[in-house]
């Protein structure tokens, strides 16, 4: 792992992680998803609407290592305000991405590049896809409708 993308990891992971993106509950929201990892005890929900096709009022709340709440947080930033085809996509390719096995990512955007790190601790890669996988599970589900 080159050394830029190890401090992009590091800085990534610690920004989301002391200072998380709509980390709330909010009771009210027409879909909560649960994302966790019976492994380590990772277990965050996902609150949000779906309105005109569009993911919209997006929150999260729970608790785990700096690496699911930092994605879990990254997730929340980049799903607000997309449409659920777009929204699956970046799923998709976020996951993707993290899968691959090229040094580079594949992607401009830091954020999301900045998980590719993980891939060189196989054992933190479930920490960085737990939220991105159910959200993906939901969105490939509510396209099926």
């Amino acid at each position: 792992m080159n050394d830029r993308l190890k401090q992009l990891y590091q800085s990534v992971i610690l920004k989301h992680h002391k200072e998380p993106v709509h980390f709330e509950k909010n009771e009210t929201a027409a879909y909560v998803l649960e994302a966790y990892n019976p492994l380590c005890g990772d277990k965050f929900q996902l609150f949000f609407e779906v309105r005109d096709g569009v993911v919209a009022d997006m929150s999260f709340y729970g608790y785990g290592c700096a690496i699911s709440k930092a994605s879990a947080s990254v997730l929340v930033k980049k799903m607000e305000g997309q449409p659920v085809e777009e929204a699956l996509a970046l799923c998709r390719a976020f996951l993707a991405m993290l899968q691959a096995e090229q040094e580079q990512p594949e992607t401009a955007d830091e954020e999301l590049a900045a998980f590719t790190a993980a891939r060189a601790f196989p054992g933190r890669m479930k920490c960085a896809t737990l939220s991105w996988e159910e959200m993906e599970q939901f969105l490939v589900g509510l396209e099926g409708d």
